[in-house]
């Protein structure tokens, strides 16, 4: 029963990520169509900033559209702390699902492009939340032995979150629903977050936040039902860990003595955006049009890429541990160059789509197995035991602001798919994020600590901090 209790809570919170990944992804579906649906709201704030660079333009509004629910996460992230230690973790799950449900909801019944904008911010809201709470919640509930392995859930259920949203979206297009089809594009996502919501009622509450609020007897019993074997010793260290993380309020965190970690965990995060992984994931449906594929086939095109993502992410996070964190991103990063100078050049020749979807296939595999499996077990493992949270919010704030940018920026620099001149916009900026990803193989080679196998403390002495 122990072992069935953990693992349902576990799965449970972990829909949160699926959520997360559905919701990032299902946009691509739609984002032509509300392009056109919103050209007159477009030109009308155009015409207010003309000659005011990029704000004079539609596609800054297009852009700031679709990025609408980035910045929603980027908030989310930031705000998600004080809700999870205040009202519980799995409170605040449940509360994140509700926005999920309530941006489902709107976005599906925008009367407006400020009530679908708006929508969608809640959705972000819900996702950054998501990102924080969800793996904090499964990591407080897991023995030691196993908190890998389900922390590892949220990632798997993200990726899996973002073939859902392609193979939804490839399933409603083909239903030749009309007008109201990207309304329902946006609508489904209403459902799992109904059950999300429903299922958390099952889940226990987290030991480690009971002992924060003095309920050290409820803590106790609930970590005998997930089959803790050392309940006293794992008690205590729950309290001193508790003890630390209100020590390290007072530490100061930009500091000279952790310039390396946090340049670390910058410069990985960064280039994490710097490979246009999200144009793929917002843009996917425009990007294969500008190649030359038809609507429903763009969509289908946008379900192989994302059961690819699946695939190699179940097989980078089984072999992260035995190979290494900077051999992944070795071979990651040549994999990028490869397939993003590839796809630059078909689209600068008009190869044909053909090699575009087979371009994007190895980037999307590049991707999976390097930094999509690194980024978070790198960020967690290079800062100090006082300062890791800090250290992860700031990979984090850092991760999700270059997203906006990026998905912002895209429509801006190669324009609607069948405008003139759309392809060689498109090779000038896949070229762009090859380049990016050569400076990320250099940086990767110079400076990339392995931290394979390493104790966290040795790690910390390596980079000179006491």
């Amino acid at each position: 029963m122990s072992r069935k209790l953990l693992l349902r809570s576990a799965v449970v919170a972990s829909l949160g990520g699926l959520l997360f990944g559905f919701d990032t992804a299902v946009i691509s579906g739609a984002e032509q169509t509300l392009e056109n649906l919103y050209q007159g709201t477009y030109e009308t704030l155009a015409s207010y900033f003309q000659g005011l660079g990029f704000l004079g333009r539609t596609g800054f509004w297009h852009g700031c559209t679709t990025s609408s629910a980035l910045i929603g996460t980027i908030l989310g992230a930031w705000l998600a702390g004080r809700p999870a230690d205040s009202l519980g973790r799995r409170k605040t799950l449940s509360w994140l699902a509700v926005l999920y449900f309530v941006s489902a909801v709107g976005s599906g019944i925008a009367w407006g492009w400020a009530s679908f904008s708006i929508s969608r911010l809640i959705g972000g809201l819900a996702v950054g939340g998501s990102s924080v709470v969800g793996p904090i919640y499964i990591a407080e509930i897991s023995p030691a032995r196993s908190r890998g392995r389900l922390v590892a859930l949220m990632q798997f259920n993200i990726v899996f979150g973002i073939l859902l949203a392609f193979l939804s979206n490839y399933v409603i297009g083909r239903m030749d629903l009309g007008p109201v089809e990207w309304r329902w594009m946006f609508g489904v996502e209403a459902l799992p977050a109904a059950a999300f919501f429903l299922l958390l009622f099952g889940n226990v509450l987290s030991p480690r936040w009971l002992v924060m609020k003095g309920r050290r007897d409820e803590a106790r019993q609930i970590l005998e039902a997930l089959g803790e074997q050392n309940v006293d010793q794992e008690l205590n260290q729950i309290r001193q860990s508790i003890d630390l993380a209100h020590h390290s309020l007072r530490e100061p965190f930009f500091r000279r003595k952790y310039l390396t970690p946090i340049l670390l965990a910058f410069l990985i995060a960064m280039f994490n955006q710097l490979s246009g992984i999200n144009a793929l994931l917002y843009y996917s449906k425009r990007i294969f049009e500008m190649a030359g594929a038809e609507s429903s086939d763009a969509l289908l095109r946008s379900v192989i890429v994302g059961a690819t993502n699946l695939v190699v992410t179940i097989l980078a996070m089984a072999i992260i541990d035995h190979f290494g964190r900077k051999k992944l991103m070795l071979v990651g990063s040549v994999g990028y160059i490869v397939s993003l100078a590839t796809v630059a050049w078909a689209f600068h020749t008009g190869a044909g789509g053909g090699l575009v979807l087979a371009g994007f296939l190895v980037f999307i595999a590049s991707h999976a197995f390097g930094q999509g499996a690194v980024i978070w077990v790198f960020i967690s493992e290079i800062f100090p035991n006082r300062v890791r949270a800090k250290g992860q919010a700031l990979g984090s704030f850092t991760h999700w602001f270059m997203c906006a940018a990026i998905s912002w920026t895209f429509p801006m620099l190669v324009g609607r798919a069948d405008a003139p001149g759309a392809a060689q916009a498109g090779s000038r900026v896949f070229a762009f994020y090859a380049a990016m990803m050569v400076l990320q193989l250099i940086f990767v080679i110079l400076m990339m600590p392995e931290t394979k196998g390493v104790a966290l403390e040795t790690i910390q002495k390596r980079m000179g901090i006491d």
